[in-house]
C-alpha cells in the first residue's frame, strides 16, 4: 500500500483500503465468534485469519465487483463500470491464479468417479466433494465449475 501512495495511485491505494478494512471486519467477526467458545488469553492468536479466509475475503470483493460491472452496465452507466473494472483488475492481482478450464473438467472427473455419480441427483454429493478439493488447488468460479459437472454428469448417461 505504501508504494502505490508514493506513486500517488489513488484508485490503487482506495481499493487496497478497503480491502483492509474487509480483511479488519472479517477478523472482528472470527475474534467475536471465537469469543464465546475460547479462553481469552489465545483470543488475539486464534483470531487471526488463514491464508484460505484472506483469499475467500479477497474473493469476495472480487465478487462484489463484477456484480457491480453487470449492475452499471444495465444502468447504463459505463464510467461507474469501468470504475469498478479497474478496481476487480487490482483485486485479481492479490489473489491465486485461477484453474484452467481443462484442469478443472480433469478434477471434476476424478470427483465423480471418486462419488460414483451417474446423474444429475448426485450433483450435491460431487459438489461437496468438489469445492474443498478445488479451494486447495486454487481458484474458480462457482458458475463455471457447476456447469461443467453438469455437463459431465448428463453424457454419462
Amino acid at each position: 500500500m505504501k508504494e502505490a501512495q508514493l506513486k500517488k495511485e489513488e484508485l490503487k491505494v482506495s481499493v487496497l483500503r478497503l480491502a483492509i478494512a474487509s480483511l479488519s471486519n472479517k477478523e472482528i467477526e472470527k475474534r467475536t465468534r471465537l469469543s464465546k467458545s475460547s479462553p481469552l488469553e489465545k483470543l488475539e492468536e486464534l483470531s487471526k485469519l488463514t491464508e484460505e479466509e484472506v483469499i475467500e475475503t479477497i474473493n469476495s470483493e472480487a465478487k462484489k465487483r463484477k456484480e457491480s460491472i453487470i449492475s452499471f452496465r444495465q444502468g447504463q452507466r459505463e464510467e461507474l463500470a469501468e470504475k469498478e473494472e479497474k478496481e476487480l483488475i487490482i483485486l485479481e492481482g492479490y489473489l491465486p491464479k485461477p484453474i484452467s478450464e481443462e484442469e478443472l473438467k480433469s478434477i471434476v472427473k476424478e470427483t465423480i468417479s471418486k462419488t460414483m455419480a451417474n446423474s444429475l441427483t448426485d450433483l450435491g454429493k460431487v459438489m461437496s466433494q468438489l469445492m474443498p478439493e478445488i479451494k486447495k488447488r486454487g481458484r474458480a468460479d462457482g458458475n463455471l465449475v457447476n456447469k461443467i459437472v453438469k455437463e459431465l454428469l448428463t453424457s454419462k448417461k
